[in-house]
């Protein structure tokens, strides 16, 4: 049975052209010849060929070769996927050598047995094969990139705090160093970590993300590490960690607070090795990576509560950026007011303005979700709106005061207003009460996910599923 493949048999002898033909036409799909060198490109073009048995020595000089590595190097600038097997009467090993270092995969001297020949030539399908693998994963990884940049918005600001933080990321991101970006939820801590990959000197790799809140304990090393089929009773396939994919590239762990002491261990040990092992494993696998964390944590307060390592806080935070959010940087909401209303205009096709009395509003607003709430409160305003940008098509955004009021000046408004018997709910709509004490918990924690949860007795998933329902 015929093996798929295609390739080009180039040389000035006729009968050499006809005998080898009829030799691989046997074993292969498609076997293309030509007596003329200057076909080449041509044929490329016209043609997908992997493989080309190139003759080194044409009309212009019989014996050093120089023709062949002339059309080596025009072969690999055109297609430098495509294998190239030299053969000549003139055999030379300083000539095979030179032929390998220039890009060649093999030398064949004139004449020669079949299996030698044939062996040559199934050796370069395989290595055929793997340059198209590494050349897919390669275009692989860039589109990685490219859809990161494309799908993230910006990390805008022009606030004497935003600039400070745009001056660490350009100094930070020439450095190899551990990176730790705190701040609020909400505040645009991925948005960080991007910068801070595309402006290294890794940006040409893959920048992998890991949510570490979303990790359960009994799944953190397969997560972190990979493991090997039959490792586990799920274990159906061989996995490949996260470590190992942002290999050459940058790792941001988010919600890294989140992370149980046991399996900080594991954390730290591999990032003073790095060296990680599949679960099932035994090869030891090197890996270089640059490590960026996210919190919304106060870490130092969580290593004197003893939640968190503090020998694992020193390794991650050689660079700590601090993410101010929004209500300290208010000057810079009119930029992120027009820059999204300009964005979900072009997305939903609309033409809309906003009014000086509409943008007054929106900065004197604290904004508890910070610029994400900004970003979605802009969207359903643009797709609620007519011809002008009406905040008050924004669900409850009228209510502002009355959903961002901290919990104890509810219960402080309640307990006196039931003294003198005037207190009146707007609504009874338990939907509508519930998204009120959901955004007035975060204001109340700062945007803290989990002690806004467990204040309003929520399990950290319960939590996020509301923040989804509420779009908040």
């Amino acid at each position: 049975m015929k093996q798929a493949g295609s390739i080009l048999i180039v040389d000035d002898n006729r009968d050499i052209l006809v005998a080898v033909k009829l030799m691989l036409k046997q074993h292969y799909q498609k076997v293309l010849t030509t007596n003329n060198p200057f076909d080449i490109i041509k044929i490329l073009v016209d043609e997908k060929i992997e493989v080309i048995l190139l003759d080194m020595n044409f009309d212009r000089d019989a014996i050093s070769g120089k023709e062949g590595f002339y059309w080596l190097k025009k072969i690999i600038a055109q297609d430098p996927a495509v294998v190239v097997v030299f053969m000549t009467a003139y055999g030379d090993v300083k000539i095979a050598v030179d032929a390998i270092k220039a890009g060649a995969a093999d030398f064949i001297t004139k004449p020669w047995k079949n299996e030698q020949l044939l062996g040559a030539i199934a050796a370069a399908f395989s290595h055929a094969k793997d340059k198209q693998q590494i050349g897919q994963l390669t275009r692989r990884t860039q589109g990685l990139n490219q859809a990161i940049s494309d799908q993230k918005f910006k990390l805008l600001g022009q606030s004497a705090t935003m600039q400070k933080v745009f001056e660490t990321i350009e100094k930070a991101a020439q450095t190899d160093a551990n990176i730790l970006i705190t701040g609020e939820s909400g505040t645009g801590k991925e948005l960080v970590a991007h910068a801070v990959h595309l402006a290294s000197k890794r940006s040409h790799q893959a920048m992998i993300s890991l949510d570490m809140g979303s990790v359960s304990q009994s799944l953190f090393e397969s997560e972190l590490f990979g493991h090997k089929k039959g490792a586990f009773t799920d274990a159906k396939n061989d996995r490949v960690g996260h470590f190992e994919l942002a290999h050459d590239g940058s790792l941001f762990l988010d919600e890294l607070s989140n992370l149980p002491l046991s399996q900080q261990a594991k954390l730290l040990a591999t990032l003073q090795n790095r060296k990680i092992t599949p679960v099932g494993g035994t090869n030891v696998i090197d890996i270089d990576i640059r490590l960026i964390c996210a919190t919304n944590e106060n870490l130092q307060q969580a290593v004197s509560e003893g939640r968190f390592r503090q020998d694992l806080l020193y390794r991650i935070n050689t660079i700590e950026i601090r993410l101010p959010p929004l209500r300290e940087r208010q000057d810079d909401i009119p930029l992120l007011v027009q820059y999204y209303l300009e964005h979900f205009c072009q997305k939903y096709k609309r033409q809309l303005t906003i009014t000086p009395n509409d943008m007054a509003a929106l900065i004197s607003y604290k904004w508890p979700g910070n610029v994400r709430e900004l970003a979605h409160a802009i969207e359903r305003a643009v797709i609620l709106s007519d011809d002008v940008l009406d905040i008050s098509s924004i669900t409850n955004f009228s209510t502002i005061a009355q959903i961002s009021t901290p919990f104890d000046d509810i219960s402080s408004e309640i307990s006196n207003n039931e003294q003198s018997n005037t207190f009146n709910f707007d609504t009874f709509n338990l939907e509508t009460l519930e998204q009120r004490a959901v955004r007035a918990a975060l204001k109340h924690h700062q945007g803290n996910v989990s002690k806004a949860a467990k204040a309003l007795g929520l399990t950290r998933g319960a939590m996020y599923r509301r923040l989804e329902k509420y779009d908040l």
